[in-house]
């Protein structure tokens, strides 16, 4: 399978986003990435349901919504509403995280785990098996355009071999920093899903940029 690519429209241009979309629509994107922020478990503010399903009205490809905020539990029915398809719900945030998976699953939806830098992997040992997606951060949470943080390869190494010993299906997403220079370096060590936001909607060429990492 080749990498799933899925840029992070909060890098988008948010006075255009229905023709962010569209551009998204026609690239070779697998995904469109959103991230949602309540000023709480991060130091900032994004998206709301509203925002999601206005983007829902034009995407033509599924969306991956990423849960930066406290209680998720609380939301993850009104972004399954919204248009979701994937719904991540970080690990740190969550007191009972094998009851968020099934919640997550038994509305239909890909069930997401996210990983902050600090966190170990470990932790994910007892529920790997139930879990579709593991969103590593490969920057701390809450802004876009940080540096990637190298400890995050040697992360992916020893996920890829949890998913592997455990028969697990996990797909291991990557969300952030992620750039020319350390995409095919991620491939390598085990990722299956790249989140791009500034590299991909600073580019002169956001299509082909995602055409580029799409064929690393």
């Amino acid at each position: 399978m080749s990498v799933l690519v899925a840029p992070s429209l909060l890098a988008s241009d948010f006075a255009n986003l229905e023709k962010e979309v569209k551009m998204l629509n026609e690239s070779q994107a697998d995904w469109l990435h959103i991230d949602i922020m309540d000023g709480v478990f991060v130091p900032n503010l994004s998206f709301g349901i509203p925002v999601t399903e206005a983007i829902k009205r034009h995407a033509k490809k599924p969306l991956d919504v990423h849960l930066m905020i406290v209680e998720p539990e609380k939301y993850v029915e009104a972004f399954h509403k919204a248009g979701a398809e994937v719904i991540s719900v970080h690990i740190e945030a969550c007191n009972h995280l094998h009851r968020n998976i099934q919640q997550i699953k038994a509305l239909g939806c890909k069930a997401g785990v996210a990983v902050n830098p600090h966190t170990s992997i470990a932790l994910l040992e007892n529920i790997i098996q139930d879990i579709d997606v593991v969103c590593l951060m490969s920057v701390n949470p809450g802004f876009g355009g940080q540096k990637f943080i190298e400890r995050t390869y040697e992360k992916v190494r020893v996920l890829k071999e949890m998913i592997r010993t455990s028969g697990s299906k996990a797909l291991i997403e990557i969300d952030g920093g992620v750039n020319q220079h350390n995409a095919k370096s991620l491939m390598e060590a085990g990722a299956d899903v790249l989140v791009a936001g500034n590299f991909v909607f600073s580019a002169a060429n956001p299509k082909e940029v995602i055409a580029q990492l799409k064929a690393m």
